[in-house]
């Protein structure tokens, strides 16, 4: 899993990261809040460690900024702050869990092991909903682990969706990615996302006015 570390204390950062890599994680280290907002601008991670003050953008702007900008990995909190306030404004943003400081590091990984199976275990799937799952090895969509049929341009789209998970996909993209920069226009695009739709049991694919789609990350199945 591929972890972004924003916490300013030097020591307890240096300690949470050697432990995750020790786990397999790849972990990138933040000490500002300002710095951590590019890098996640700049980088897909499946999970965000957050703490709250911290220089710069505070852990809690920082979510709620990724999230005006469509781009929403889950995230853990681990912060001292005991202030319900703070701690109910966490999860109103959409924050997976909270850890108080202090903790065992064997506890954090319990948490990220419950990310990892709610979001993104197995490996080559992607949870997309409650009932849907995306098998990138063998290009299938799932519906509770049975194959749910489409079209090769339909299973195109939900790919092109699905590897870009929790960021908004515009309409370049789709033309890009599955016409091969073929001219297509905007309402072509918006027919086969409709007709793709149509055919799912659930609505997990968001239309972005006048952006394009994205299908955000389950924040628990």
């Amino acid at each position: 899993m591929k972890i972004l570390l924003l916490e300013d204390e030097q020591m307890l950062s240096e300690a949470i990261s050697e432990y995750l890599v020790a786990l397999g994680h790849r972990v990138m280290t933040c000490y500002d809040g300002s710095e951590a907002l590019v890098c996640v601008q700049g980088e897909n991670f499946d999970l965000l460690i957050l703490d709250i003050n911290v220089p710069g953008i505070d852990g809690l702007d920082l979510l709620e900024q990724l999230h005006v900008l469509k781009i929403r990995p889950p995230a853990i909190y681990i912060s001292a702050l005991a202030d319900i306030e703070g701690i109910s404004r966490a999860y109103d943003l959409g924050c997976y869990d909270y850890l108080k400081k202090p903790f065992h590091l064997k506890e954090l990984s319990l948490r990220i092991d419950k990310v990892m199976q709610n979001c993104l275990i197995p490996q080559s799937h992607t949870r997309l909903s409650k009932s849907y799952a995306y098998d990138a090895s063998t290009s299938t969509l799932l519906c509770d682990n049975v194959t749910h049929p489409l079209s090769k341009r339909q299973l195109q789209i939900i790919d092109l969706l699905a590897r870009n998970r929790g960021r908004v996909v515009d309409f370049d993209q789709f033309r890009t990615y599955i016409w091969d920069d073929e001219y297509v226009d905007n309402a072509t695009i918006r027919a086969e996302v409709s007709r793709l739709n149509k055919s799912l049991k659930e609505d997990f694919i968001q239309n972005i006015r006048a952006l394009g789609y994205m299908i955000d990350i389950p924040r628990s199945v």
